[in-house]
């Protein structure tokens, strides 16, 4: 039988594909990431991951099985929430008008940037290391609020001359505002004004959201 040539120093050997998890290890992992960002978005990126675990209600080993490292799990909860904000955006231009769309998903920024700023002095590391989370997910947020803001303009329910860049900095405004008690109250204020901006002079009136 003729033998396999060896890989030359271009070629690189197949990284076998993970196994699946088994169902009851899966729940513990999401568990552990769904508590993670509420701890990162109200603690920090020092919150406690015993606290974590004990609220995921798995042990720490189980936590350390899962996320070696406190900026593997940083990483894994960025991707989840950049990923469930994609996913907003497509969820509500489905099932609300337009502008109504739009107000809901820049209030559900809110809670992006909140848990972004719970985890910035590990983004921060992530970024100087060799870690694909950036590459992998610059764009995506900017991308979902384009079609947003496009689909609400040429509905007529906000002005026609609105530029999605505009509005994504405006919200960019909200991530540096001081991290006071009373700063979430006053992001989702900020997006009240913010939407009746928007809505100034369109050719279409449309009843914002309760």
């Amino acid at each position: 039988m003729a033998e396999r040539p060896l890989a030359t120093a271009d070629e690189k050997p197949a990284t076998p594909a993970p196994k699946p998890l088994r169902a009851d290890a899966q729940r513990n992992r999401d568990k552990l990431v769904e508590v993670a960002a509420q701890a990162f978005a109200t603690d920090g990126v020092d919150a406690s991951l015993e606290e974590i675990a004990r609220q995921a209600e798995v042990g720490i080993g189980t936590l350390y099985r899962h996320f070696p490292t406190r900026e593997h799990l940083v990483e894994i909860v960025y991707r989840r929430e950049v990923e469930a904000l994609c996913l907003a955006a497509e969820e509500l231009a489905r099932d609300h008008p337009a502008d109504v769309a739009l107000e809901l998903w820049m209030q559900r920024f809110v809670d992006y940037i909140a848990t972004k700023r719970g985890l910035a002095t590990s983004l921060r590391i992530l970024l100087t290391t060799n870690s694909t989370l950036f590459s992998d997910t610059s764009g995506r947020v900017s991308q979902a609020l384009k079609r947003l803001v496009e689909a609400a303009a040429a509905a007529g329910t906000i002005r026609a001359d609105v530029d999605a860049s505009d509005v994504l900095h405006a919200l960019g405004g909200i991530y540096s505002a001081p991290n006071t008690p009373d700063w979430r109250d006053r992001s989702g204020r900020l997006v009240k004004l913010l939407m009746d901006g928007l809505r100034f002079g369109a050719t279409k009136a449309s009843k914002p959201p309760r």
